[in-house]
C-alpha cells in the first residue's frame, strides 16, 4: 500500500523509517511545511515529495499519517474523512476539548477509519497486563498505579504550547488506565510542583504531579508523572487484585537503582528516551493502521477513545488549579 505522512518532525521521520521497513507498505509520499524535511526522508525512505495536504492527498495514497502540529489535526484529519482516506493521528484530537467534540462530531456517520496515536496499546507488558485484568487472573482491582517520568524536561517553546503536563504527559497514563482496566474515571483530585526549570513555573504548568483517579467500580488510580528523572525514562504500571498482583515496566532496563544489599536488579543501561522504551510499541501500532487501511480490524484507537482520556486531562487541569476534587462529568458539561 502507498501511505501519506503529513509532519515530518522527530515523530513524523520515525513513523516514516517504521513505515518504510513494514512489508505491507510499497511506497511513502511526504510534505512537510520546511522543504528541507521533506526532502531529507525522500532520500532516507525513497519518498515522494508532496508540496502540500492537498497534493499529498490527490497522489493517491491508501492510508494518511499525520504528524504535524497540533493546531493542523482537525483540519488534516478532516481533508483525509472527505478524500476518503484512513487516517492515523498523533494525539491529541485538536488543542482544546471543545475543538475535539467538534471533529467528533464531524465524522459522526462516517466510514472512513481514523486511529489515534496512542502508542503504549501496542507495548507487549501494557497488552499481557490487559489480557490479565480481563481473564481474571488478579481478581477483583483494587489499586492501579501508573507512572511516566522524562528523564529532562522538553524546550521552552514546547511547554508554552503543550497545554500543561496532564495534557501532553499524563494523559498517555490516562489512557492506559481505561485500555487496561476497562474501566471509566468518574472523579480525581490532582496536585503539583516546581521544583525545577523556571521556564515551566513561568509558564503557569507544574513539572511534577500526582493524581488520584476514582475508576466507575470504586478501584483507585494512582498517577505519578515528572519531568526531571535523571536516571532515565521511567514508564510503569502496577496492578493490584484481590488474587494476584503484577508489574509493567519491571524489567533490567528500568531507570531506578536499588540499595537493598546484594540485589542485582535492574542490570541493565537505563532506557533514556520514549522512542528507546516504545520502539516495538510504534511497530505495532503502525502495523495496525495498515491492518486498517487494509479495512482487516477496525481502529484500534478511536476519537472518541482519545476524548475520554483528554476529559480525565482537563479535570486534574482544574483540581490542581482549584485545589479541590473535579468529576469528569463537571468538565464535560455539554461537550463530547
Amino acid at each position: 500500500m502507498r501511505i501519506g505522512i503529513l509532519g515530518l518532525g522527530r515523530i513524523g521521520a520515525f513513523h516514516a523509517e517504521t513505515l518504510s521497513a513494514l512489508d505491507a507498505v510499497e511506497s511513502l509520499v511526504v510534505a512537510d511545511p520546511f522543504a528541507d524535511a521533506a526532502k531529507s526522508a525522500a532520500e532516507r525512505f525513497g519518498a515522494e515529495v508532496a508540496d502540500s495536504p492537498e497534493a499529498l492527498l490527490a497522489a493517491g495514497v491508501d492510508g494518511l499519517v499525520v504528524a504535524a502540529a497540533t493546531d493542523a489535526h482537525p483540519t488534516l484529519i478532516l481533508a483525509g474523512v472527505e478524500a476518503g482516506v484512513p487516517v492515523f493521528c498523533e494525539k491529541p484530537v485538536a488543542r482544546t476539548m471543545a475543538e475535539g467534540a467538534e471533529v467528533l462530531k464531524a465524522v459522526e456517520g462516517s466510514d472512513v477509519p481514523i486511529q489515534i496515536g496512542f502508542n503504549r496499546r501496542f507495548d507487549a507488558g501494557f497488552t499481557a497486563a490487559r489480557e490479565a485484568v480481563r481473564s481474571g487472573e488478579l481478581g477483583k482491582l483494587h489499586t492501579v498505579r501508573s507512572t511516566t517520568l522524562d528523564p529532562a524536561p522538553p524546550p521552552a517553546a514546547y511547554i508554552a504550547s503543550s497545554g500543561g503536563i496532564f495534557r501532553d504527559c499524563s494523559v498517555h497514563d490516562f489512557d492506559i488506565i481505561r485500555w487496561v482496566t476497562g474501566r471509566e474515571v468518574t472523579e480525581v483530585y490532582a496536585v503539583g510542583g516546581n521544583r525545577g526549570a523556571d521556564y515551566i513555573r513561568e509558564a503557569g504548568d507544574a513539572d511534577t504531579t500526582g493524581a488520584i483517579l476514582t475508576l466507575d467500580d470504586g478501584t483507585i488510580a494512582v498517577v505519578s508523572n515528572s519531568r526531571h528523572n535523571a536516571r532515565g525514562y521511567d514508564v510503569r504500571m502496577e496492578l493490584h487484585g484481590f488474587a494476584d498482583s503484577i508489574a509493567v515496566g519491571l524489567e533490567d532496563k528500568l531507570p531506578l537503582r536499588s540499595v537493598e544489599p546484594g540485589t542485582t536488579f535492574p542490570a541493565g543501561t537505563p532506557h533514556d528516551f520514549f522512542m528507546d522504551r516504545f520502539t516495538a510499541a510504534y511497530r505495532a501500532e503502525l502495523t495496525a493502521f495498515t491492518e486498517v487501511v487494509a479495512g482487516t480490524r477496525p481502529s484500534p484507537c478511536t476519537i472518541a477513545d482519545a476524548l475520554e482520556s483528554g476529559w480525565i486531562a482537563e479535570a486534574c487541569t482544574l483540581s490542581l488549579r482549584e485545589h479541590r476534587p473535579v468529576t469528569i462529568a463537571e468538565v464535560r458539561g455539554g461537550g463530547a
